[in-house]
């Protein structure tokens, strides 16, 4: 399930990053639903899914129950992807903080930054190069989330403006969670994100490994 409700800023990039994933889904046979109904956020309707994916929502966009059932249906296994804005959402839950791993902060403008890749082995990275140029808008975080979760590519601060988080700056990672998997990437803001095709099969690994999958296509 793809959801991507907003209740502060909305990225035009939601629209396309819901064709490319149900595109994604079409080529290597998994089924998407997009919705941004947060009442399908109850414990029987979330079980239908292997993965939910929050595609750059901002803001609260969950009640106290809605959020009850989406930690119920981590605690039984279930798997998370948040795409960049996954990180701008639910200051006031902490519970939601830890899954996605850190908070958005700030961000410079769009610009051309390098990513150095430092986990070639899993799914959604051993198709990069070790470093991967590409131009998006470059997430600073409330803290570095090292340590409590897996990293798998970091941004270079000296390829581009306006990044604050030193020598370390996570912009990809992953996490067993509460009986389930977490997967992060900070990417995806510009609409031309998702036509990358190196940036596409980073978000179906993420996909795959939330899922418990192993096997591309």
């Amino acid at each position: 399930m793809v959801f991507s409700k907003t209740e502060g800023f909305r990225h035009s990039s939601i629209p396309t990053g819901i064709a490319a994933i149900t595109q994604l889904g079409q080529e290597y046979g998994f089924i998407v639903e997009a919705t941004e109904n947060a009442a399908l956020f109850n414990f029987e309707n979330l079980q239908k899914f292997e993965v939910i994916i929050f595609l750059s929502t901002t803001g609260d966009v969950l009640s106290i129950e809605q959020q009850n059932a989406f930690e119920q249906y981590i605690h039984n296994g279930g798997g998370f992807v948040g795409i960049h804005a996954a990180s701008d959402t639910e200051y006031d839950w902490p519970w939601y903080g830890k899954l996605v791993g850190a908070y958005f902060d700030s961000h410079p403008e769009i610009q051309t930054a390098t990513i150095q890749v430092t986990d070639q082995n899993h799914i959604s990275t051993k198709h990069l190069s070790k470093f991967w140029e590409r131009t998006d808008e470059w997430y600073n975080y409330n803290k570095n989330p090292r340590g409590q979760v897996h990293v798998l590519a970091i941004l270079d601060e000296s390829s581009y403006s306006g990044g604050n988080m030193d020598n370390d700056h996570p912009i990809a990672w992953m996490h067993e969670f509460h009986g389930g998997r977490s997967w992060y990437t900070g990417g995806g803001h510009t609409e031309a994100s998702y036509a990358e095709p190196d940036f596409l099969k980073h978000i179906l690994g993420g996909i795959l490994y939330a899922s418990g999958e192993s096997l591309e296509k």
